[in-house]
């Protein structure tokens, strides 16, 4: 699951804008509007939703779902390592 904020935070730190994000995602412009302007968890068919997900893999965006390690243990996103 991913929230509207988290896909928002997301493509600010991929430094993208929804086009480049729409286009990367196989996604159309308006999906990736509606999904950002949504409230709470993103709710979508689930090919589209593993479409923008792979999209944001690719991009070196992880996402940390509710309960996952972190400070807090609340959503967010992050950079992954990269290997060395």
């Amino acid at each position: 699951m991913i929230t509207s904020r988290q896909l928002r935070a997301a493509r600010a730190l991929a430094g993208i804008d929804q086009r480049a994000l729409a286009k990367a995602s196989r996604l159309s412009l308006p999906t990736i509007q509606r999904m950002e302007a949504s409230d709470g968890v993103i709710r979508g068919n689930v090919e589209s939703l593993m479409k923008l997900i792979a999209a944001l893999d690719r991009l070196g965006i992880e996402l940390i779902n509710e309960g996952t390690t972190s400070e807090t243990g609340g959503r967010g996103i992050r950079l992954k390592r990269k290997a060395t």
